[in-house]
């Protein structure tokens, strides 16, 4: 069998696994690598979990599509929050997190050799979903801020397009998206009959008065526009795996025939932690509002100390998300350097490469997981690992 061609030799690794395996070999490295958050799920997420358990009727397969309660407490947020009012035109499935959703939303509207839209630098799951699926990635560069050209997207535009994915606030550099120019890319997929695929799993995360503008609240944007959320990152619930989609009603069909495929119903149990989780607001007023502020001032922090390294980095501005996204100023790779980092110093963050960032030496610095009480001993880390191996080098 050790001839056996797969479609999976041409999908690149997950770097997650990489980066976590050369964590664990230099036991005491603090990690700026991976998008999570330090805070557990609101109280009224486990609590509500009694009311699974009471009932043995859950221990059964349950709808496709999610439970009927937690379908209709995330249709209220969405129109509280996002301004997207779910009605004969559109839907929400529940989803084992917002990396299903994605690969429901490209199975759903793609055959083999079809082509999405992914701007760079871009999420590496939503690269390697695609070219699972025998589909085709077409990469557009973004500007010197990482923000859309819309003059590239559309000459990246084919006969073979069926989507153009958007993310914002945006993994890996921390960007939101201007308003007007996500207008443009909607009203772009609308005119040319292909679809919008807006993933905002940060949607919660803006600061400095930037606010969150949701794609799919746009005039008339139900037919062609794909909203992916998570819990994963507000609401502390990344092991739960609970993500949701909002969807044009005709693609409800063919996203539950991939869904019963691939999971048969998310589970279960996690939903109603997700039901409970959506009531933190009368339970733990603030609940997220405090979390994201807590995270706004280690933010702050995070940005004095990389103001130290201007001489060896491009730092770009991010209001939005947990990450700052470094163009080092070095030919060295990206990842020899996140390796470097950790074996030497005990500071590991993820290498640009995995973005697409193949052109130069870029590092993704997450910042969720920092408290005000290890934010300090982090950075400072970095900033004297990357001023020193940049002198060295």
């Amino acid at each position: 069998m050790n001839n056996f061609v797969s479609r999976m030799q041409a999908v690149q690794s997950p770097i997650i696994p990489v980066v976590g395996e050369l964590i664990r070999q230099h036991p005491g490295t603090i990690s700026l690598g991976q998008g999570v958050v330090s805070y557990p799920p609101p109280k009224s997420a486990t609590e509500f979990l009694s009311n699974f358990l009471a009932d043995s009727g859950n221990n059964l397969y349950q709808a496709v599509e999610g439970i009927p309660t937690l379908i209709k407490a995330i249709s209220q947020k969405l129109e509280i929050f996002n301004h997207i009012k779910i009605n004969d035109r559109n839907c929400v499935v529940v989803t084992a997190g917002s990396n299903m959703a994605f690969m429901n939303a490209v199975l759903a509207i793609t055959s083999i050799g079809d082509e999405i839209i992914l701007n760079t630098p871009y999420y590496f799951n939503h690269e390697m979903a695609i070219e699972m699926l025998g589909c085709r990635a077409v990469l557009v560069n973004t500007d010197e801020n990482y923000q859309l050209r819309i003059d590239a997207i559309l000459a990246a535009i084919t006969p073979k397009t069926r989507a153009i994915v958007t993310i914002s606030p945006n993994n890996p550099t921390g960007v939101i998206y201007p308003e007007a120019v996500l207008r443009e890319v909607n009203q772009i997929c609308r005119e040319r009959g292909i679809y919008h695929i807006s993933d905002e799993a940060y949607e919660y995360f803006t600061y400095d008065g930037v606010q969150h503008v949701s794609p799919g609240s746009f005039p008339d944007a139900e037919e062609h526009t794909i909203s992916l959320y998570s819990l994963s990152k507000a609401y502390g619930f990344a092991s739960w795996r609970i993500g949701y989609m909002v969807i044009p009603q005709h693609l409800l069909t063919a996203v539950k025939k991939v869904q019963d495929t691939n999971l048969i119903c998310p589970p279960v149990i996690s939903q109603y932690a997700a039901f409970g989780a959506l009531q933190a607001e009368t339970t733990e007023p603030k609940y997220i509002v405090n979390h994201v502020n807590a995270i706004a001032q280690v933010r702050k922090s995070v940005i004095n100390f990389l103001n130290q390294l201007q001489e060896v980095c491009t730092i770009t501005p991010a209001n939005g998300a947990f990450y700052f996204f470094l163009k080092v100023h070095t030919q060295m790779d990206s990842l020899t350097l996140v390796e470097r980092l950790i074996r030497d110093y005990r500071i590991a963050v993820i290498p640009g490469t995995t973005f697409g960032m193949k052109d130069g030496c870029y590092l993704r610095v997450a910042y969720g997981a920092l408290q005000q009480n290890t934010v300090e001993q982090g950075m400072q880390r970095l900033v004297k690992g990357l001023q020193e191996i940049m002198i060295n080098h």
